[in-house]
């Protein structure tokens, strides 16, 4: 009788399932993760070298606690209006109109306030709803007359342009009440010991972090519990480790010096507001399956009309508040502001990962569109590139965003 002493050689174990984690094989699971979910990591990576690629340039000038507070209030008004974009190019339609609405309203604002001695409180609701009703009106000539968005804000972005000619009768308005100007300019006040850091903001930074993960470990859980697809363990951790220390860097370069400023509390309750409301909200789904497929989105039911509408007059609004803001910092109201502000908005949702066929889209993905345009447009600056070359590799990182879109489609698709 013979023996069989073949030895048998164990089957390798599979990717994150038992062995041991060697660096090549985290280093497999990096890759194979960031090739499944190319458009979520790939505009945090590329932020990732922007940010290093200035920090270094500028000999750490970049990452200066008042140049970080300076990049939040400096972007603050376009990443309100990216937010608003985002939707809107998501429901497979576009805005030109927002910056010149964003002058409009802040002209309007001023004439109120300045003029007119309006106490702000109550001029901020009125131009807010001005901004509302400029919106539904472009929105019901798109959704319920059928004109396509693009001619209708052409249109509003002359228009309004025209009307804050008028209003301002040429000349520059201000300056604006002291309570608007700490909206824009100011920062969360300072409470507890001295810690040699501004305690609010560190414990800001704290319930942010806590809320991330928990965010993400619950989106996590909930994709499990679809059966969808879901990054590996070792790659999830690390997104985890890497959105902690993103978080705790900024609050600490903030805490090192006024705090966080009291419009990045306004934005981030526009992001976890419309982000809940884009995820979780039934009306957030019909935007998608707007922009996915309108054919296939009607024969579901989705009141496709209303919810075109809505995103308009969404719009305005965020808008109005954008040209509030932007007065309030620069202390008055003039006929040039708002320039190129939607081209900026617009720049800032497709380089954070939205599609130009519609239906693709977060508005986290907006915010990081619009920090990457901040940190290209400061790091610039600060190196001194001329505003011609500003202008042209700002074209170039646009065209890249676009162009990896269509690749990514086309790759998806064969």
């Amino acid at each position: 009788m013979s023996t069989d002493v073949t030895a048998k050689t164990p089957a390798p174990a599979p990717p994150g399932k038992g062995g041991s984690a060697t660096g090549d094989g985290l280093l497999q699971l990096m890759l194979d993760g960031m090739r499944r979910n190319m458009r979520q990591y790939g505009m945090l990576f590329a932020l990732g070298l922007i940010v290093v690629l200035f920090a270094v340039w500028t000999d750490g000038d970049l990452l200066l606690p008042r140049n970080v507070s300076n990049l939040v209030l400096q972007n603050s008004y376009i990443l309100i209006l990216a937010i608003g974009m985002m939707l809107i190019i998501i429901a497979g339609h576009i805005d030109l109109s927002v910056g010149s609405l964003t002058a409009f309203v802040g002209a309007v604002g001023a004439v109120l306030m300045v003029n007119h001695d309006i106490a702000w409180p109550i001029a901020l609701v009125m131009c807010l709803a001005i901004g509302g009703a400029a919106g539904a009106a472009q929105g019901f000539l798109i959704a319920y007359l059928g004109i396509p968005s693009f001619i209708v804000t052409l249109a509003g972005m002359l228009t309004f342009r025209g009307l804050t000619e008028i209003f301002l009768e040429g000349q520059t308005i201000g300056p604006f009440p002291e309570g608007l100007q700490k909206v824009a300019n100011s920062f969360l006040p300072e409470v507890g010991p001295n810690t040699n850091y501004h305690n609010l903001t560190l414990l800001l930074g704290l319930a942010v972090i806590a809320f991330v993960v928990f965010q993400e470990i619950r989106d996590r859980k909930r994709q499990q519990e679809f059966a969808l697809e879901v990054p590996p363990a070792k790659l999830f951790a690390l997104k985890l480790v890497a959105l902690v220390a993103a978080v705790l860097t900024v609050t600490m370069l903030l805490a090192s010096y006024k705090g966080a400023p009291i419009v990045l509390l306004i934005l981030g309750v526009l992001v976890v507001g419309f982000g809940y409301v884009m995820r979780n909200a039934i009306i957030g789904r019909h935007i998608y399956a707007i922009g996915g497929n309108l054919p296939a989105a009607k024969l579901s039911g989705v009141k496709d009309k209303k919810v075109t509408f809505l995103l308009f007059l969404n719009m305005g609004m965020l808008a109005a508040l954008a040209g509030l803001v932007f007065a309030a910092r620069f202390n008055a109201a003039s006929p040039k502001a708002g320039l190129n502000f939607e081209l900026e908005a617009i720049a800032a949702a497709y380089i954070g990962g939205a599609s130009m066929s519609g239906g693709v889209g977060t508005v986290l993905g907006a915010i990081i569109g619009g920090v990457v345009l901040g940190v290209l447009n400061n790091g610039m600056n600060l190196v001194g590139i001329g505003t011609d070359w500003q202008q042209v590799i700002k074209g170039l990182v646009l065209l890249a965003a676009v162009g990896f879109d269509v690749w990514n489609k086309r790759k998806v698709g064969s």
